[in-house]
């Protein structure tokens, strides 16, 4: 066999909310990506302009204090050295004097001879044993180009004797002068070594405010003039691609050095060719990018609760007149007198919809009503069949038998039995009514019997037990009789003992049963399975009334339901047992009429018991 896996069918509320879910979804993250990159490319280009401000700001503090280290030299030059005679004490003095007016940015200052002979110094020490200055690089820098002013390399100061034997970190500023003795021109060197801590005091205060970026001062044959790494460096436990980087022009630069992409960001320091380099470490960019990433993840989440919400009323508005509809339409189910409009809110087309399921219900309706009433005509025309096959024989018979009182001298006889015949076909006329309470059906019975036994000469006795109470409940008139009859005449009628037929009468809850029990011969079990049976017993039995147990259970399962009729229990030689089933229905005058008119049909449950 084929089976199919059907599962729960989802409302028309569930999918819309779903659907718009599911597109808003698709939506935000389509929107998250590309504003996750839009912001990502946003913030290191931010990144890369803030660090080139940085840098450049840098270069503007460098370049001005270099700037302020030329202005005291050539203060020095063209305010003292140039104007007075190097022989003359005054020009120690003012050297002394400027130097000390500086001294906190200036570790020493000193002027030589162009053959290395010192002519005064600021403050007074004397030349360390062996050294020579013209073997330094500033000094000879310094003669060589004599119209530019250098800069050295970071250095400890190894010339001058230093009274408490410190030695510190100095740049050294050098340039050519002209110098004058006694009259005499001559060429010399000034020398002004600027305290490093100053220019490293700047580099760090730039560093700090950079986070997890860094710059460091390079000259331009790649010697590192400062770096924060310096110690590291040192120890070869840090290295970087100056000789790389120099080459860069001015600018922003992608690069990749020991398998680490890095952004460089270089400017060129005036005056001395030095580079600045500012360095973005791909972890800064990550970083970056991991609190752009949660923020814009935090802000689709949001998002997504608020529409979510969103798309929960939206599906509330569009799928409600639907509900409604299907739900007036669900309450209409079965009811015979259906409203003027089933659903009148809701959008054009809703309403246009329910119009329209409106007017098939309508139609559906009318047509089970014609179907309805073409049933209970065709059930009321097959009732008045069945109740029209009564056997006229025993009609004949009976008068035969007055005829024959009468002829005997019976007269008394031939009166009560012309009574009893009247009794019983008055019941059975009813004024042309199908349903009768169950004191007159018993008593349309005993009229029945006193009849039978007068024409078999009391040949069978008859017993009644009927319970108080179930006589003024109703039942199909003519139920009874037929099985009398058969009792009669298949059961007891050659029997060779005294015939008894027993009719018993009780309530069970809300239903009622007659039994009506004979001691005549019996059947066999395939005859009783087949004595309702219609398929197996098609012609009705020619014997007595001629209505048939058949006829009679039919009669009752029209009137009642299906669940009512007929029982027949029988043994060979032990006699018959018929019991009729029918509902606890008071015999008033409204269930008369009800059940009269077909009612019966209509698959309503019968009235409850009294």
């Amino acid at each position: 066999m084929r089976r199919k896996a059907q599962g729960q069918p989802r409302s028309i509320r569930v999918i819309i909310l779903i659907s718009y879910t599911l597109a808003s979804l698709m939506i935000m993250s389509i929107l998250g990506l590309s504003f996750y990159s839009l912001f990502t490319t946003r913030t290191k280009k931010m990144l890369i302009e803030s660090t080139g401000n940085v840098s450049r700001q840098e270069v503007v503090n460098i370049e001005a204090y270099l700037s302020s280290m030329r202005g005291i030299a050539n203060a020095l030059y063209y305010d003292v050295i140039k104007g007075t005679d190097i022989s003359s004490t005054d020009l120690s003095d003012r050297i002394s004097l400027l130097y000390a007016a500086n001294s906190d940015e200036i570790v020493s200052i000193a002027l030589f001879k162009d053959d290395g002979t010192l002519i005064t110094a600021a403050p007074n020490t004397p030349l360390k044993p062996g050294a020579d200055p013209k073997e330094q690089s500033w000094f000879t820098d310094a003669l060589a180009e004599v119209e530019n002013v250098h800069f050295s390399q970071p250095h400890i100061q190894n010339l001058f004797v230093s009274k408490t034997y410190d030695y510190n970190w100095v740049i050294s500023l050098s340039m050519a002068v002209d110098l004058n003795e006694n009259g005499t021109s001559s060429r010399g060197v000034l020398l002004i070594d600027m305290n490093y801590q100053d220019l490293e005091q700047l580099l760090e205060s730039t560093n700090q405010d950079l986070s997890s970026r860094y710059s460091y001062l390079a000259s331009s044959d790649g010697s590192m003039i400062y770096h924060p790494y310096q110690s590291q460096i040192q120890a070869e436990h840090y290295q970087e691609a100056t000789s790389k980087v120099l080459r860069e022009q001015d600018g922003a630069h992608q690069e990749t050095y020991g398998g680490k992409k890095m952004i460089v960001v270089v400017d060129t320091v005036s005056y001395t060719g030095w580079k600045l380099v500012s360095v973005i470490p791909s972890s800064a960019l990550a970083i970056d990018a991991r609190s752009t990433r949660s923020l814009i993840i935090m802000i689709i989440c949001l998002t997504i609760m608020v529409m979510i919400l969103i798309n929960r009323a939206l599906a509330n508005r569009v799928s409600q007149p639907l509900i409604r509809l299907n739900d007036a339409i669900a309450n209409m189910e079965g009811v015979r007198n259906i409203p003027d409009n089933v659903y009148a809110n809701g959008s054009k087309e809703v309403q246009e919809l329910g119009s329209t399921l409106h007017n098939y219900m309508n139609q559906i309706n009318r047509l089970m009503d014609d179907m309805v009433k073409e049933e209970e005509d065709k059930r009321r025309s097959e009732l008045d069949a069945l109740q029209a096959q009564i056997n006229p024989h025993f009609l004949y018979n009976t008068l035969d038998s007055i005829v024959w009182m009468i002829e005997g001298g019976k007269d008394q006889e031939a009166v009560y039995m012309i009574t009893q015949l009247a009794s019983f076909f008055r019941m059975s006329l009813n004024r042309g009514k199908a349903m009768i309470s169950i004191g007159n059906e018993i008593k349309q019975a005993q009229a029945y019997l006193a009849i039978q036994k007068i024409r078999y000469k009391q040949s069978f006795k008859d017993y009644y037990e009927i319970e108080d109470g179930i006589e003024n409940d109703m039942i199909v008139k003519l139920v009874i009789q037929p099985i009398l009859e058969n009792a009669i005449y298949h059961g007891i009628k050659e029997a060779e003992q005294d015939g008894e037929i027993r009719i018993h009468g009780w309530k069970d809850g809300s239903d009622i049963y007659i039994s009506i029990s004979d001691n005549g011969y019996g059947m066999t079990p395939e005859e009783v399975n087949s004595i309702l049976d219609e398929k197996k017993r098609p012609a009705v039995e020619k014997h007595g009334s001629g209505v048939g147990l058949i006829n009679v259970d039919k009669r009752l399962r029209l009137r009642f339901g299906e669940g009512y009729g007929l029982k027949v229990e029988s043994e060979l030689d032990e006699g018959t047992t018929v019991t009729i089933h029918i509902p606890a229905i008071e015999a008033t005058q409204e269930n008369l009429e009800r059940y009269e008119n077909g009612k019966e049909g209509d698959g309503h449950e019968p009235p409850q018991a009294e």
